[in-house]
């Protein structure tokens, strides 16, 4: 049997193809699925068969392109409500092809439709030797329960108890666990940045499941959930009822610098692709900025959400390509176009720019005392440690808690390292402030000179 892990690391998203008998199944695809079908062509595989753990909310899925493309059928838990042809599956039906069983389980609490897959490979052995637990169990970590609308958090926690206990933990020792996240995921708070695990190994090192009560679990899951994003609720409707082919989407056009400044001029959102220190030589004013390294599409969805649309700027037209796909899988289409020939044009026509310096930790800690200091990292960072002149403001709520910040004295901005502070650099732009620095390196610069730190006893957003 052929089993294939594929991780995304933007998203933090696992997707995976089994194959056998010369039939696959794709379990949880992504939006762009040329890797599938790519993948099986190579190991002689026919994709039969797309497999959807549940509806997503933080990405958009390839399900319904990718059984469009191949002639598959796609499965969903039977509480789903998807619009769109599929089988819906309950506890105990299976899908056999070769060698392989796949066995669903309903395992709600993430959401309502939830599913887990065992995977049985018969030449090895009669039992499951995997599981496939899509939100509802992760490596050191379960699911947040907070994404059904018509129920509560601590009602979704309990049904999660349940799944658990009556489910997943009934299973043995060392069946290995496959999740649909990992770290960096917003699905969850703790996951470990490993990508399988056991239920041995799950039963006594995932935090979550020390809870030696339904009481005490509901309690732990419920308490301080992190903010949940306004696209989520989108995307999974989009899920539900299909979304559009990524090949259907336009390629963005390419626009000159004066027809970028009539449309930012009109409402199009600037947004900017490019590496940190690109961003802050010089920029569009007005722009937003979200390096395409790390999470891009994910703060993209946090950060602008899912209605405006955008102009592009990169470092080049592969780039903006790359962008566009990326913020294709979070639901983020409506893509005007990007600058052709990036600021290069912008430069050459003589607009005006805006600039961001970069700021050492040297530098911020002699002039600390002349500088409002924003920590825009998130609660549980700010508790383990923080620069005692700072003020913390979480990024994705930065916009709303600007009270007691100067817009006409210098702000430096940092985060762990430097890729959100630079994104709430420029939303301080926009905002109005003048003179906003962002601190190369982050707190982790910081920590590294060994300069002075703080631990937090209580969280106050200032």
């Amino acid at each position: 049997m052929y089993f294939q892990q594929f991780y995304l690391g933007c998203l933090s998203h696992a997707s995976y193809v089994i194959g056998a008998g010369g039939i696959a199944a794709v379990i949880d695809p992504q939006r762009d699925v040329g890797i599938y079908i790519e993948d099986a062509v190579k190991h002689g595989l026919r994709i039969a068969h797309v497999i959807e753990t549940h509806l997503h909310a933080d990405f958009i899925s390839g399900h319904q392109e990718l059984a469009s493309m191949t002639g598959a059928a796609i499965y969903l838990g039977a509480r789903a409500g998807a619009t769109f042809p599929h089988v819906p599956v309950r506890d105990g039906d299976e899908i056999r092809f070769g060698n392989c069983i796949l066995r669903f389980l309903e395992t709600p609490g993430h959401t309502l439709e939830s599913i887990s897959i065992l995977v049985t490979d018969t030449e090895r052995s009669p039992e499951p030797y995997a599981v496939l637990t899509g939100d509802t169990l992760f490596i050191g970590d379960v699911g947040r329960p907070d994404l059904a609308p018509n129920h509560t958090p601590q009602q979704l926690a309990g049904m999660l108890y349940e799944s658990l206990q009556t489910k997943l933990l009934t299973l043995a020792d060392e069946v290995e666990v496959y999740p649909a996240h990992g770290a960096g995921s917003l699905c969850g708070r703790q996951m470990s940045a490993e990508r399988s695990s056991t239920i041995g190994q799950q039963r006594t090192s995932n935090f979550a499941l020390q809870a030696k009560s339904k009481e005490e679990f509901v309690q732990l899951l419920t308490a301080e959930l992190p903010e949940r994003p306004g696209y989520f609720a989108l995307d999974a409707e989009l899920n539900r009822s299909g979304p559009t082919p990524l090949a259907d989407l336009p390629i963005p056009d390419a626009l000159l610098a004066k027809d970028v400044l009539a449309l930012q001029q009109e409402g199009v959102l600037v947004l900017d692709t490019r590496p940190s220190g690109q961003f802050g030589g010089a920029h569009i004013p007005g722009a937003i900025h979200i390096a395409l390294a790390g999470q891009f599409a994910s703060w993209a969805g946090r950060i602008i959400g899912l209605d405006h649309q955008l102009v592009l700027v990169a470092e080049d037209r592969d780039a903006m390509l790359e962008a566009r796909t990326r913020l294709a899988r979070v639901g983020l289409e409506n893509v005007a176009g990007y600058l052709d020939d990036g600021m290069t044009a912008w430069f050459r026509e003589g607009l005006p720019v805006e600039q961001v310096p970069q700021l050492t930790v040297q530098d911020l800690r002699r002039e600390i005392a002349n500088i409002q200091v924003v920590d825009v990292r998130q609660p549980g960072e700010w508790q383990q440690g923080h620069i005692a002149e700072a003020v913390f403001k979480p990024l994705p709520k930065l916009t709303e808690s600007l009270d007691g910040l100067d817009r006409e004295q210098p702000v430096a901005v940092h985060c762990k390292s430097g890729y959100r502070s630079s994104i709430a650099s420029s939303l301080l732009k926009r905002e109005g402030f003048k003179n906003v620095m962002n601190v190369i390196g982050g707190y982790d610069a910081w920590k590294a000179c060994d300069f002075p730190v703080v631990e937090a006893t209580s969280i106050t957003v200032a």
